[in-house]
């Protein structure tokens, strides 16, 4: 199915979210639509970035790096580069224009700005960062609305509650959202076992390639704390109708259940062009370019509650839930803070959560009306964090706990 000219700027285009995004848009062209690709914004691999501008055409591009005395980082041709950890958001004033679609896939907070400033030049915004909500959902949500964007999920999560929930005429008529978490690799260890774990044990997912920082969120299960709190936001669904179940083969994406008692799943491998190219084409469904499921082979889909005590992310997420006010950007910012140290091997594995309790304690929440409250809110849980981090240092060893 042939579609009109849709201009496309893609946020975090070397990350794992941004590279199925350039599989989807290749996919896309394929089929015969076409998609300008107007803007892409990275972190550090600039080569890689290069590539891709002068691969799909692109004149724009943002390298949030700096390199050090000495180094050059060259452009190609005809290709405006944007340089430094503002470059994504200087993109986007430059070049969006209304009825743009912006892949927002930069990690962290990072990626807010950049996002509010994609709604007010009226882009829609294809959302896979799923702190932009979590810290700002309060002024996201309304902004979105005012300005008669479209705010679409790429999450694979929210992406098959968006899809079912289309079953229902409103939202009266949902029960309960329950998204599933794979487990990552710890769903079989016992609490004291996992908070030993090491950096390479924690990267180890067993379902998906992701970037590390959202690899770590997967194995504390932050991730689906990340997701209960931005659902909240995208659906406007109370937050004690929001909940979590384990689910390790990763083919049911999320559940929605209605009044009536009826229930519906969206299922699909797990694979993120699926989303991805959902989120793109909406309301439109064309041919995919993700693998499908083999029902000859599908024999068991399993289920299980998630251990509260052990994944203590989940508890947190219901506690900023009730909170409400800038306690999401607390969350958010600790934990950015805290995994940043379990990566760099200066905590174990279980301080994470440890970390992001103690914020919470100890950084009052306080209502959400601008944007200053949030930077506020984030400003004063990094800094408690890395308090905690100089009051007790730890001892980390880097050798894999016997299996």
């Amino acid at each position: 199915m042939a579609s009109s000219a849709r201009r496309i700027i893609v946020l975090g285009a070397t990350g794992s979210i941004g590279r199925s995004t350039l599989e989807a848009i290749r996919h896309l062209r394929a089929l015969g639509q076409h998609w300008e690709v107007a803007g892409l914004a990275a972190g550090t691999r600039a080569d890689e970035l290069f590539a891709q501008a002068d691969e799909l055409g692109a004149r724009h591009v943002a390298l949030a790096s700096v390199l050090g005395q000495g180094t050059t980082c060259t452009a190609p041709p005809g290709v405006t580069l944007y340089r430094g950890p503002d470059s994504a958001l200087e993109l986007i004033e430059a070049i969006a224009q209304p009825g743009d679609l912006v892949l927002g896939a930069m990690v962290g907070v990072a990626g807010l700005r950049p996002t509010i400033a994609a709604i007010e030049r009226g882009c829609d915004i294809a959302l896979a960062n799923k702190e932009t909500l979590v810290a700002a959902g309060a002024i996201v949500m309304p902004l979105a609305a005012a300005k008669g964007v479209r705010l679409l999920p790429v999450d694979s999560e929210h992406s098959a509650i968006f899809q079912c929930v289309q079953a229902g005429r409103c939202v009266e008529e949902i029960e309960r959202l329950v998204i599933t978490a794979s487990g990552g690799p710890f769903r079989t260890w016992d609490a004291a076992r996992m908070n030993q774990a090491t950096v390479e044990e924690a990267l180890n997912h067993p379902t998906w390639k992701m970037g590390p920082k959202v690899t770590i969120d997967s194995a504390s299960m932050m991730n689906k704390a990340l997701e209960m709190i931005e659902a909240f936001w995208l659906f406007g669904i109370p937050a004690e109708r929001i909940d979590a179940i384990i689910h390790p083969q990763s083919i049911v994406h999320s559940f929605v259940e209605f009044v009536d008692g009826s229930v519906i799943a969206q299922l699909s491998p797990p694979d993120m062009k699926m989303p991805i190219q959902y989120a793109m084409t909406h309301p439109n469904r064309v041919p995919g370019c993700s693998r499908r499921l083999d029902w000859s082979t599908l024999s068991r889909l399993d289920f299980e509650a998630v251990d509260e005590g052990k994944f203590r992310s989940i508890a947190l997420a219901r506690r900023v839930l009730a909170a409400g006010g800038t306690s999401g950007a607390i969350l958010n910012a600790a934990n950015e803070v805290a995994v940043e140290a379990f990566l760099d091997r200066r905590i174990r594995f279980g301080r994470i959560a440890e970390l992001v309790e103690e914020a919470l304690a100890a950084v009052a929440s306080v209502p959400v009306r601008t944007l200053a409250e949030i930077d506020g809110a984030d400003r004063n849980a990094r800094a408690a964090v890395r308090d905690a981090l100089a009051a007790s240092p730890e001892t980390v060893s880097s050798r894999p706990v016997a299996r």
